[in-house]
Parts: structure tokens; C-alpha cells; sequence
């Protein structure tokens, strides 16, 4: 992988060669450790001297050390890891025992899925489950009914956004609303809130309306040019994107596929988002693409990822920081760390989440996207930054969104209708909404910048060493933007915008600012180097 707008040096593969470039990787390093040294030493002293006043924080597995519990998504998954691991094995010891035992495919394995995921639904949803159910039949009916028409997309996004809203507004509905003969219901909602999972519910709901409606247009994927570029396709399997983008025969969009879709235990809760086309393809034909040792590997690998993440919260208290708000407490340097540690704990936590439904996914004998093929650190603009952060719902913004929009062709208008999407899907607040359009704002420059750099040639080495100079300086700036949007969103909040920006631009703030904004450039120009190095 290249970085968008990166220069390609004609010696960038005798790189080991160039003694400038060995001393300046080695400098870069050299920053790297002691950085990192003395970021993890102002942590542990923060996390020891504040720990009086941090809320969430409770008695941990490691002795001696108190386990940051603020982020409830964490402490929730975290608390029911041991009853959800007991839920996924016997999913999968009866499911694939009916399946593989009776030869089941297509109806017969819908069938079984559905039962096993209606049973784990009860159980999370009580007679909720009801709600969900009545929504989809909805869906389907007009699905079914208008498909043939060409504003169909349009009414069945209009349905579905109009349930999104009105699930939250009205926070899961109560019985009661329906008439007090059903308000004995509300005794038994389960012991998860519906409309919060509804969400992806909703994601799949207009992935199956427009897949179908597609289908019966007729489908513009030619498989065998995407074949010479897949190695995936190329070797005899079939990759997760042409599963996507091959439609189906029109008799696979059944309600019992439909709504073991829907349902599908899995990836209910959290995801991956997978399309329908890919879904039901693969109750015929389970995925072969990863081999039993290769997902016995991929666990192990979850494993000792959170050993890492229980490490962090038991000697860095990030979260705890935020939910606290004692920010305002901090140096702008601190703040730095606190926002850093902030972002690298969510990537993480939601690594672990999405990989642990993955991995079950995989062995039930569904593939999906990977939600985080790249770690933060990785990513030194917006755009390959989201690429990778919960990339299975970026494909399905890609596929059902922005390109339906325009694609590249109204890139401009169409990133601000996508990120309001998203923040509207994730909830209603205005903290999102405002994290959102900074995206956006920081977004629309890159997108210009790097239309202009990709189609610049330097000749002289000159040139390119001035065009790889530039393009690390807006990588550098790109990640400033992405740590302002992100401090918006999910620290300090619209409210403490005012204050945020006064501490920062006052005079004593500065030094800290160069010494960040030193530091993101040296990390950029690290990727580069690494990245020069693979094309070796």
C-alpha cells in the first residue's frame, strides 16, 4: 500500500543504500523512543496522581492496580466476555452439527440459523424482539412492492431513516404506547436496549432493499476482469468483494433469508457489516478463504490483544480522564497524551469487539470485512484513517451512499452527506454532528491537496526531495486535524471548544504545540520510511 499523494522515488528501492536516509531513519527512531519513554512516564504519573479523583475506576485483575471501568461499552463487553463465549460455543456446536450432520445449505441452514439467533435474541431483547420483527416485515413488504420502480432506493431509505429517528426519539417505544393491554410487556424488555442494536438492523434492512432492487436492474460486475487484479479470485476462491458485488438469482431473496440476515447471531450486536449478496451467498458455500489453522492463529492473536488492552487500563487511566472531565485541569501537553490515549484505547477496544463477533463469524462458516486492518499509527491522512477504522461499515457507506451519490465525481458534496450519515446513525447529538462537519472541513483540503499532488511530477531529486518533504508536512497537519475533530467528539465536547482553543493558543501553549506537531511529523515520516521499505 502507498500513501495518496506520497512521492515514489525511482531509488526508493536501494533506500538501504543512501546513508542521508539511514541516519535520518535512525534519528527518527531515536525521537520515536524517547517520545514514546516519556509519554508513557507523564501517564503512569497522571494516573497516579489524579487517581483520587477519576471516576470509574475499580478493583483490578492485576494486584495492586485499579482497572479503568469508565467507558461502559468496554465494562459491558468485558463483564459478559464469559456468558457470550458460553453463547458462541453452543451456537456454533449446533449449528454446524445440523449443518455439516444433515447437509444442510441455502433454506435448511436459514432456517436453523434463524431459530438459534430468534432464541439468542429473546434472550437479550425479551418481547422486544416483537418491535424488530415488525419493522423488518415492514421493510420486506416494501422492498417486494416497489423494487421494480426507479425511486425505490429512495422510499426505502426514507423508511428506514424515519425508524432510525423514531427508535431513538421515542428511546425503544413502551408497550403501554400501543394500548395498556400490552403494557405487562414492558416487565419483560430483556436484558439489552433493542434500538441500540438496531442500528446495524437498519444498515442491513437497506443493504438487502437496495441489493435486490440492483439485482433486478441487472448487474454491471464483470468478474473476470476483477479476476486478473484479485489474487484472492485468481487463485480458484472467491473474495469477500466479488460475494458483493455478484447478484444473486432473484429466488435467494426470501423473508427467511431476509431475516436470519437480519438476525444472524454473530454479527448482530456489533457487526462486521456484511451486504446480503455476500450473506446469503455463502449459506450455500461457507467461506474457504481461511484455513482452521489460520483462524485458530487469529484468535490466539485476540487473545494477546486483550492482555495488551487489560494492561492499559490497569496503568493508564485515559477514559477515566475524559468521563471525569478533569482536562481542564491539564497542561496542553498533558491534554495531548490524554487525547492520544483516548483514541488509541477506542481503537483498541473496538478491535477486540469487532474481532471477537469476526472470529465467530469465521467459524460459523461466514466471511466478513476486518473492521481494523491498520492500526492508528498507520494512518497519516483522513482518508486512509477511515478507511480502516470500522472499514466493513465504510465499504457498506461506499456501496450504498457515496457512490449512489456520484462517487469521485461530487467527492466534495458527497463526504458531507456521508459523515452526517454516520453521526446521525451512531445517535443523536450534537457532539457528533459538530465532530462530523470538522471532519469534513479537514477532509475537503486533503481531498483537494491530493488531487493536485497526484498529478505532479518532480524530475530532479531536488524536486522530490521538496515533494516528499511537503507531502510529510500535510500528513502531519491531516493528523493535527484528525486529533482536533477527535478531542471535539469524544473529549472535551462542543461546550468546551471555547476553552480548549484558549489554552491552546495562549502563549504558553506553544512550545507544546511544536513538540506535538514535531512529533506527528516524525511519526509520518517513519511511515514513509517503512512503507519505502516493503516495496523492496
Amino acid at each position: 500500500m502507498t500513501v495518496p499523494g506520497s512521492p515514489v522515488s525511482p531509488g526508493a528501492s536501494k533506500m538501504s543504500s543512501v546513508p542521508w536516509k539511514r541516519l535520518e531513519l535512525a534519528a527518527l527512531c531515536a525521537y520515536a523512543v524517547v517520545f514514546y519513554s516519556a509519554m508513557v512516564q507523564r501517564s503512569l504519573r497522571l494516573a497516579r496522581d489524579y487517581s483520587g479523583k477519576l471516576y470509574g475506576l475499580r478493583a483490578g485483575s492485576i494486584p495492586g492496580r485499579l482497572n479503568d471501568s469508565s467507558d461502559a461499552q468496554w465494562r459491558n463487553f468485558r463483564g459478559n466476555l464469559p456468558i457470550l463465549t458460553v453463547v458462541m460455543a453452543a451456537f456454533l456446536i449446533v449449528a454446524k452439527g445440523l449443518r455439516y450432520g444433515c447437509s444442510l445449505k441455502g433454506r435448511g441452514a436459514s432456517l436453523v440459523w434463524l431459530i438459534l439467533s430468534l432464541i439468542y435474541l429473546c434472550y437479550l431483547h425479551g418481547a422486544c424482539v416483537g418491535f424488530i420483527l415488525v419493522i423488518a416485515g415492514v421493510n420486506y413488504a416494501i422492498v417486494k412492492l416497489f423494487a421494480r420502480y426507479k425511486y425505490c432506493t429512495g422510499i426505502i431509505w426514507s423508511f428506514n431513516l424515519a425508524m432510525l429517528t423514531l427508535n431513538r426519539v421515542y428511546e425503544g417505544y413502551s408497550f403501554s404506547l400501543f394500548g395498556q393491554q400490552l403494557a405487562f410487556l414492558d416487565n419483560y424488555r430483556g436484558t439489552f436496549r433493542w434500538h441500540i442494536c438496531f442500528n446495524f438492523v437498519v444498515l442491513r434492512m437497506i443493504s438487502f432493499g437496495c441489493d435486490y432492487c440492483w439485482t433486478l436492474s441487472s448487474s454491471h460486475f464483470d468478474h473476470k476482469k476483477h479476476m486478473q487484479k484479485c489474487e484472492v479470485c485468481y487463485s480458484g476462491k472467491t473474495c469477500y468483494f466479488a460475494l458483493q458485488e455478484k447478484g444473486l438469482s432473484v429466488d435467494k431473496y426470501t423473508f427467511l433469508t431476509y431475516l436470519c440476515y437480519l438476525t444472524y447471531a454473530p454479527l448482530y450486536i456489533a457487526g462486521p457489516v456484511v451486504s446480503y449478496n455476500a450473506f446469503a451467498a455463502q449459506l450455500d458455500v461457507p467461506q474457504k478463504n481461511y484455513s482452521v489453522g489460520q483462524i485458530c492463529c487469529y484468535g490466539l492473536r485476540w487473545i494477546l490483544n486483550f492482555l495488551l488492552i487489560e494492561v492499559m487500563t490497569h496503568f493508564f487511566h485515559y477514559n477515566a480522564f475524559v468521563v471525569s472531565r478533569l482536562w481542564r485541569q491539564l497542561t496542553p501537553f498533558e491534554i495531548f497524551i490524554i487525547s492520544y490515549g483516548v483514541l488509541f484505547f477506542m481503537w483498541l477496544k473496538f478491535f477486540l469487539i469487532w474481532r471477537y463477533f469476526r472470529f465467530w463469524s469465521l467459524v460459523g462458516g461466514v466471511e466478513t470485512p476486518e473492521n481494523m486492518p491498520r492500526c492508528i499509527n498507520n494512518c497519516p491522512d483522513l482518508e486512509s484513517f477511515w478507511k480502516s477504522w470500522h472499514a466493513s461499515f465504510n465499504r457498506w457507506l461506499v456501496r450504498y451512499v457515496y457512490i449512489p451519490l456520484g462517487g469521485s465525481r461530487r467527492k466534495l458534496i458527497s463526504v458531507w452527506i456521508v459523515f452526517t450519515f454516520v453521526a446521525v446513525w451512531h445517535d443523536l447529538e450534537w457532539k457528533l454532528i459538530s465532530w462530523a462537519w470538522l471532519t469534513c472541513l479537514f477532509f475537503v483540503p486533503e481531498i483537494v491537496i491530493k488531487s493536485f499532488s497526484n498529478n505532479f511530477q518532480a524530475k530532479s531529486t531536488l524536486g522530490r526531495f521538496i515533494h516528499r518533504e511537503l507531502c510529510v508536512i500535510a500528513g502531519a497537519v491531516t493528523v493535527s486535524s484528525l486529533m482536533v475533530a477527535n478531542l471535539v467528539g469524544y473529549v472535551v465536547g462542543p461546550s468546551g471548544i471555547k476553552v480548549l482553543m484558549s489554552r491552546m493558543l495562549h502563549k504558553d501553549a506553544l512550545p507544546a504545540l511544536g513538540i506535538i506537531f514535531s512529533t506527528f511529523y516524525v511519526g509520518v515520516k517513519l511511515i514513509f520510511h517503512i512503507r519505502d521499505a516493503r516495496k523492496t
